[in-house]
C-alpha cells in the first residue's frame, strides 16, 4: 500500500502530459494521467485523490466543466487548474468553481511543485500552523487578526499584504521562509513582478522592525527570507 500522495493529472497534450507526469513521479507523487475531460471524470470516480490538476482547454469536456462535476461529487476536493489563457475571466471562473490555485502555461515546473505542496498543506493538519495570529517578535507584539504591530505601547497598523507577509515570517521565525511559499499564499502567483512586489513589502517591514536591533529580516539569496530574532 503506497503512502505517497495521489494526484490526478488531466491533460490532453500527450507529450506534455507524459513529461509532467514523469516529473511529478520523480518528486515522489503517485500520479494517474487522464487524456481528456471524460477520461478524467471516469478515473476520478475510480479512486480517491489528494489533488486534481486539470487542464482547462480539452476536447470532449473542458477543465472547468470537469472541475464542477468533481466538486459536485466531492465538494472538498482540492483542484489546481492549468491554462495557456491569461484572461481575468478564466481565473475568476476557476476560483468561483472552487479552485485552490491556478497556474498559467508555460510555467516553471518547480513553481507547480510549490503550489502542489501549498495546496496539500492547506488540506492537511499542517495548515494549522498557518492559522496562528498572536506573535512575540523580540520587543514587538504582533496581532495578525487586528493587523497591529505594537512596540513600546505604540501601534503600527499594517496593510493586508504587510500583515500576511509578517505573519508568514513570524511562523517561520529563525527558519527559512521559502520565497515561493509567500508568493503562492499571498499573491497566488510566482513571477518576476510579484517577486519584486514582495521585495517592496519586505523593505517596509524592515523599516517597522528596525526599532528593535535584535530583530532583522535576512535575505537568503534565491531561496527566501529569515526573520532572525536574538532571544
Amino acid at each position: 500500500m503506497s503512502d505517497k500522495q495521489k494526484l490526478l493529472l488531466v491533460e490532453d497534450d500527450p507529450s506534455f502530459g507524459s513529461v509532467l507526469k514523469d516529473y511529478l513521479v520523480i518528486n515522489d507523487y503517485d500520479v494517474t494521467h487522464a487524456i481528456d475531460g471524460e477520461d478524467g471524470l471516469t478515473k476520478f470516480k475510480e479512486s480517491d485523490y489528494d489533488l486534481c490538476i486539470l487542464d482547462v482547454m480539452m476536447p470532449k469536456k473542458d477543465g472547468f466543466t470537469l472541475g464542477k462535476e468533481i466538486k459536485e461529487l466531492k465538494s472538498e476536493q482540492p483542484i489546481i487548474f492549468l491554462t495557456a489563457k491569461n484572461m481575468r475571466e478564466d481565473v475568476l471562473n476557476g476560483y468561483k468553481i472552487g479552485a485552490d490555485d491556478y497556474i498559467l502555461k508555460p510555467f516553471d515546473s518547480e513553481v507547480l511543485l510549490y503550489k502542489i505542496k501549498a495546496v496539500l498543506q492547506r488540506n492537511s493538519g499542517e495548515e494549522e500552523k498557518f492559522e496562528q495570529e498572536d506573535f512575540k517578535i523580540g520587543k514587538f507584539n504582533f496581532n495578525a487578526k487586528l493587523r497591529q504591530l505594537i512596540f513600546d505601547g505604540k501601534s503600527q497598523k499594517l496593510s493586508p499584504k504587510e500583515n500576511e507577509l509578517l505573519r508568514l515570517l513570524a511562523i517561520y521565525k529563525n527558519d527559512l521562509m521559502p520565497r515561493e511559499i509567500a508568493l503562492t499564499r499571498i499573491w497566488h502567483d510566482d513571477n518576476y513582478f510579484t517577486s519584486r512586489s514582495m521585495d517592496v513589502y519586505i523593505a517596509k517591514l524592515r523599516k517597522y522592525l528596525k526599532k528593535d536591533p535584535a530583530v532583522e529580516i535576512v535575505n537568503i539569496h534565491g531561496e527566501g527570507f529569515r526573520l532572525l530574532v536574538q532571544e
